[in-house]
């Protein structure tokens, strides 16, 4: 019979006692292998989505990262509006009299190539502040889901798994169309045709009922924020009541002339600048767009043509007052840095003393059962067992006993995060499957090779987790050699004068 046969049968022997330390020590790995998995997707998705083909955001002054986290991932809330002006200083003339071909030309005023056109590959408006049920509503361009690409830079990075993309201008539903994220489909049942009525700066009293807008696609899952958002046209943005910045005076006039003593609606703040509409403006069955000069954007997301662009535009832009320039992958890298990676290495010694206080307890258990287990000694020692066999014994002994709950505790961390792979995905986008392992973090794998985390069959299995089972067998190790060494000086002659 080999050691280790040995040492399991020992273990069977004291079941009970073996059972109870063994499931302390998987509790232990259990809560270290959920803190290191939830962290690392969490943190891996955080720094993923903070680039998802753009490398720059453009908003209003204010905080940098607040500006991250509102636009890129929809949390908080907008810090103020920039003029829609300044949008176009990133269009070149051609790029402008495309996206604002449903404005009448002379409502368009006189166009020209933006400030920095040639230093921009696109850019993307977006307008935020509404919400439909907890999901935000994203104001934007069909470009949105248009100009991203994968990191192969072939394939789109979002695709529709039913339906289209929506339009700046539709026969059927004018500029009231929506595209829905995989979430938000699922959550709340909408389905394509479905009409969706978005609520004013969240809220739930102050829906705008009169402005339904139709959805026409909804998105493929792609793990990113956008999974918890809906996507509506601008154009129809605008044209919702409360959306129009409207200048106090010509307000005033507006509001005398009409004879009201109430606030506009939609359709009396789409040209409100000129109060004499054109009688053929009036009965044209497509709604003039709102005016240039009434129009504003929360964020601007763009990506720079060339290295140095981003310098040139970050620089001048910063100096003006209009606007400030946000790099999303440093804010939020200075994020986790500040803040989060404290809490992650508090937590992360919280659970290794659990894992060391249930190898102590190996320890305790094992050391106290040497009393017991003198006579078993002292009779393999008396049938030719070499001291060495017998500490190996116990050795082995505490090794399957760490060991052994380590790997229930690391399958069962694995079980329960897939479980609750819904609700996080609910709350985060991130989508945690059984198999899945906690990513290394970006500072150890921007030191391995690329070959090794792209190319090689290692780069799934460059995991943290998988130091746990070598660290369990030193621990197990370590533990187990008092005990161990206890067997190792029983005196054979003393433990059998003195067994009954």
């Amino acid at each position: 019979m080999s050691i280790w046969q040995i040492a399991w049968r020992s273990i069977r022997q004291r079941a009970l006692a073996s059972s109870l330390t063994s499931f302390s020590m998987a509790l232990g790995v259990l809560l270290v292998t959920a803190v290191l998995l939830v962290h690392g997707l969490v943190s891996k998705s955080f720094s993923d989505n903070s680039d998802l083909g753009y490398n720059m955001i453009a908003g209003a002054k204010g905080g940098k990262l607040q500006q991250v986290l509102n636009t890129t991932f929809y949390l908080s809330e907008p810090v103020e509006n920039i003029p829609y002006t300044f949008y176009q200083e990133f269009l070149t003339k051609e790029q402008q009299e495309k996206e604002l071909a449903v404005m009448a030309p002379e409502k368009r005023g006189e166009l020209s190539d933006g400030t920095f056109a040639k230093n921009t590959e696109f850019a993307i408006p977006v307008c935020l502040g509404d919400y439909y049920q907890n999901f935000r509503v994203v104001g934007t361009l069909p470009k949105f889901f248009e100009s991203f690409k994968n990191e192969d830079g072939e394939d789109l990075k979002y695709h529709f798994d039913e339906g289209r993309n929506f339009e700046v201008w539709n026969e059927e539903h004018g500029y009231r169309e929506a595209v829905v994220g995989s979430i938000v489909a699922q959550q709340t049942g909408l389905k394509l045709g479905d009409q969706i009525a978005a609520s004013h700066g969240g809220d739930p009293t102050d829906i705008h009922t009169e402005s339904p807008f139709t959805v026409v696609g909804i998105l493929a899952p792609s793990g990113t924020p956008n999974d918890r958002a809906v996507f509506i046209n601008m154009e129809g943005f605008y044209l919702m009541s409360g959306h129009a910045k409207v200048e106090e005076d010509d307000k005033e006039v507006a509001l005398v002339e009409k004879g009201k003593d109430q606030p506009l609606d939609s359709s009396e703040q789409v040209d409100v600048a000129s109060v004499d509409i054109d009688t053929a403006e009036k009965t044209t069955s497509r709604p003039q767009p709102l005016p240039i000069d009434q129009r504003e954007v929360t964020a601007i997301l763009l990506r720079t043509a060339d290295l140095f662009s981003p310098i040139i535009i970050r620089n001048r832009v910063n100096e003006g007052n209009v606007a400030q320039i946000v790099m999303p992958v440093m804010e939020i890298t200075n994020l986790f840095d500040l803040i989060v990676k404290p809490i992650q290495t508090l937590l992360l010694v919280i659970t290794t003393l659990i894992c060391f206080v249930s190898g102590i307890s190996i320890l305790v258990s094992i050391y106290n059962s040497m009393n017991d287990r003198k006579r078993e000694i002292a009779v393999m020692r008396a049938l030719g067992a070499r001291r060495e066999t017998v500490m190996g014994i116990v050795l082995w002994e505490s090794i399957i006993l760490s060991v052994g709950g380590g790997i229930l505790g690391w399958m069962g961390a694995h079980l329960l995060l897939f479980l609750a792979s819904p609700s996080i995905e609910a709350q985060t986008g991130v989508r945690i499957g059984l198999f899945d392992l906690a990513p290394l973090p970006r500072s150890l794998e921007v030191q391995l090779p690329a070959v090794i985390i792209e190319n090689s069959w290692l780069g799934p299995f460059c995991s943290l987790e998988l130091v746990i089972v070598p660290a369990l067998i030193m621990l197990a190790v370590i533990v187990g050699f008092l005990p161990a060494y206890t067997a190792y000086r029983t005196d054979v002659a003393e433990a059998l004068s003195s067994s009954p």
